[in-house]
């Protein structure tokens, strides 16, 4: 339960005024309740006043009334509050040292971080050593977050980590300057088409155009590198994702407010793991005419070059991805990495297309090196319809770090962005709102040899709001869909009269802020995948990155129980996905699970190896929710999609919400679908498949079909406790006339299904 001192702070605004003050010209810093719920740490949760196990500060046997507790790693964003007019805070005053109740000697560094930079560090602290003081300016960086970061420097067991006397420094606000239009980050030594770090000079450039309000940070064309070395280390849980303890963030465009990012045309190489770019905690931020790609990709990839027997003969550029092999087993070699080969993906030569029923291969077995690149494989690659000159892509499961994320904004713009690699997905957005992608896409570099992109998806988005806008891209390669958009839901684990005890129930989606205080929950039944009622917030208590107490204003529903699912009804966004090009990718094409308006028009999906759009949902899985209620799917063009069955991969486009008990549902999942218009060029496989989903129209489309590929011999539909189904109008090559035949039906009356004029 939480403390009433707990639920007094996370109710408290961060408006500040006299009433606030502790002395002429400070105020104690204290964290909001968003600050607190997308903090990070790797043990327990952050204390208000105590220390991370609960006890009174003291640091080298000094006793401290106020400050955080907490344990590295770990960051906690803090927010600069907003004061009364003709006011404003100078710095961020206060002390930090390890508590003295660790039992062995840690060792930990603290770190004070701009949006931009480090602003301050302790150095390494261990038991014993007296607090280190320190001093933040803040008015003149025109900072509105500092982040305070604790790093580990050894064994995380004993770093019980203290922020103590944290205090702002108030005064009277400087007369307002007029923005600086443009700054050219060559001023500040950046410089292109050469082999040489670019982060510190590009960092420095970003601090320059927050503190002088900057329109536009202009970027002169050139190739640029960057290294994970010299990132700026960072701790916070990036959504459907593995879960590391730091993300090197190369280009941090955080704390920025109204400026575009011009590439002109631009590449930036990325060397080593980490994140390329974060957008976090800004404004109206807009990055245009950039192209983004990692000099040493995660995966690699060979050519096939002959067969031998049951064996494949592979030639693998061992400048573009190095290899050694070692107990007869491939070992890649990247930028302070190492990787085995968990499996593969197959690309035809020449067309780049996914053979049929091979989206994933599943390999990691014997290598004999045959000199000279040359290598044979003890994997018999023909058998799966493969021939000489194809290419194969090595891969692990793991996916550590996005590429660019979007975490914690407003209204940011990609323009002309390409992004050709990432060790996960290529595009993350997580807890933001209104986000657009034209133009562009997350493609192969033109003269590029390689066959793939990003590890997973192009762009995922998650848990996000207003309107996300996907225009004009070409999205290829991908090891997953080029879209997914969902909210993440937590399981209900225990109820105390209003009190939630919730989890995050997958590995991959954990710690980051899915409620905070004042927003609305939507009950769902987890066996039935039915919304219940809904309830507002008070508070929530987060006990660690798996596990929050939510308590609610009002008594919960009687209907409520144990196994249940909570989403949060705030944050919903509606999608425009249009005149995009989505081709030769393992898995789906597109994936959308939000009750906001959907809108897919003016696609190509083009040889996508499983469904083309895929409308999902669940409570018991991955825990990604958000019923459809309005999706309009039309003037698309569908070819040869469909030639694996890798997962949720029933037909065409495939209404798949995994419900465990459909015969009990008393509501549809999914509802109002309008799939019309649309071209089918494909071979004999299912068109539509659909669970629990009322108002279906499959309205004046084309269908031709063709010999490509294998047919299934399945029926062209399939519904599952579905109701109100209309199929009229479309025209089918060779001509053939549907029935009701043509329908495979499961908890779903033929009188719900109306079949006509389809020729």
């Amino acid at each position: 339960m939480m403390t009433p001192r707990l639920i007094t702070f996370i109710m408290t605004s961060t408006l500040l005024s006299s009433a606030n003050l502790l002395h002429a010209n400070t105020v104690q810093a204290l964290p909001t309740a968003e600050n607190i719920l997308s903090s990070r740490q790797e043990y327990g949760a952050l204390q208000i006043d105590l220390s991370v196990d609960g006890k009174p500060l003291y640091i080298a046997g000094e006793k401290f009334e106020k400050g955080l507790g907490t344990h590295a790693f770990s960051m906690l964003p803090l927010s600069v509050p907003q004061m009364d007019k003709g006011q404003c805070v100078i710095s961020l005053n206060g002390k930090c040292g390890v508590d003295d109740e660790v039992k062995q000697e840690g060792s930990v560094e603290f770190r004070i971080l701009s949006g931009s930079g480090v602003l301050w560090s302790s150095g390494p602290m261990k038991k014993g050593m007296k607090a280190k003081s320190f001093s933040i300016p803040i008015e003149a960086a025109k900072l509105r977050h500092v982040y305070l970061v604790v790093d580990s420097l050894g064994s995380i067991d004993s770093d019980h980590a203290d922020w103590v006397d944290l205090t702002w420094k108030t005064g009277p606000a400087p007369a307002v300057k007029k923005p600086v239009q443009s700054i050219d980050v060559g001023r500040f030594g950046m410089t292109p088409n050469v082999k040489k770090d670019q982060s510190d000079a590009l960092r420095t450039a970003l601090s320059a155009a927050r503190a002088q309000g900057a329109k536009v940070l202009n970027i002169p064309k050139g190739t640029y590198h960057f290294y994970a070395d010299n990132a700026l280390k960072m701790a916070f849980y990036a959504s459907n994702h593995d879960q590391p303890n730091v993300h090197p963030v190369s280009i941090p465009l955080i704390d920025l407010k109204n400026i575009t990012i011009e590439g002109n045309g631009s590449t930036f190489l990325f060397h080593g793991m980490g994140i390329h770019a974060l957008v976090m905690d800004s404004e109206n931020v807009k990055i245009n005419n950039l192209a983004i790609d990692s000099a040493r990709p995660h995966m690699s990839e060979g050519h096939i070059v002959g067969f031998e027997g049951n064996k494949t003969d592979m030639v693998i550029d061992s400048k573009l991805y190095p290899y050694k092999i070692e107990n007869n087993r491939f070992k890649f070699i990247g930028e302070g990495w190492t990787e085995g080969s968990s499996g593969g993906m197959g690309f035809k030569k020449g067309s780049r297309h996914i053979p049929a029923n091979t989206g994933d291969i599943g390999w990691n077995g014997h290598v004999e090196d045959l000199g000279n690149g040359k290598v044979r494989l003890d994997w018999n690659l023909k058998e799966k319809g493969f021939d000489i000159g194809d290419a194969i892509t090595f891969r692990s499961w793991g996916r550590p770090h996005p590429g660019v994320v979007v975490y914690r904004a407003n209204n940011t713009s990609f323009n002309q962005v390409f992004l050709h690699h990432a060790y996960g997905m290529a595009l993350l957005a997580q807890r933001s709102e209104n986000i657009s992608f034209v133009g562009g896409g997350v493609n192969i570099p033109k003269g590029s040899p390689r066959s793939h992109t990003p590890c997973v998806d192009a762009t995922h988005f998650s848990n996000t709001r207003g309107k996300i806008v996907v225009k004009n891209a070409l999205f290829e390669g991908m090891m997953d869909d080029a879209i997914n958009v969902h909210s993440t839901c937590l399981g209900i684990q225990s109820i105390d009269g209003k009190n939630l005890r919730c989890r995050y129930m997958h590995g991959q989606a954990i710690g980051f802020e899915v409620f905070t205080p004042g927003e609305t929950i939507q009950f769902i039944t987890g066996p039935t995948l039915e919304p219940k009622d809904k309830g507002k917030i008070a508070s929530i208590t987060k006990l660690s990155p798996t596990e929050v107490i939510i308590t609610m204003e009002n008594d919960l529903p009687a209907s409520v129980q144990v196994g249940d699912a909570i989403e949060n009804a705030d944050w919903y966004p509606e999608v425009l996905f249009k005149k995009n090009v989505v081709r030769n990718n393992r898995a789906r094409g597109s994936l959308f699970t939000t009750p906001k308006k959907v809108v897919v028009e003016d696609n190509l999906f083009d040889h996508s190896s499983g469904s083309a759009i895929l409308l999902a949902g669940d409570a018991q899985g991955w825990y990604e929710s958000g019923a459809c209620d309005e999706v309009i799917i039309r003037n698309n063009t569908f070819i040869n999609n469909l030639t694996s069955r890798y997962q949720f991969t029933n037909a065409i486009i495939s209404i798949f919400p995994e419900v465990k008990q459909l015969d009990k549902q008393d509501q549809y999942y999914h509802r109002n679908v309008l799939i019309e218009n649309n071209v089918f060029k494909t071979h004999h496989v299912p068109l539509l498949f659909a669970i629990s989903t009322k108002g279906l129209f499959f309205k004046n489309n084309t269908i031709e079909y063709n010999n490509d590929f294998p047919a299934w011999n399945n029926k062209p539909f399939e519904f599952k406790r579905c109701a109100d189904i209309q199929i009229i109008g479309n025209k089918i090559t060779p001509q053939t006339q549907w029935t009701i035949k043509d329908c495979t039906l499961s908890l779903t009356p033929e009188d719900q299904v109306k079949i006509e004029d389809n020729k």
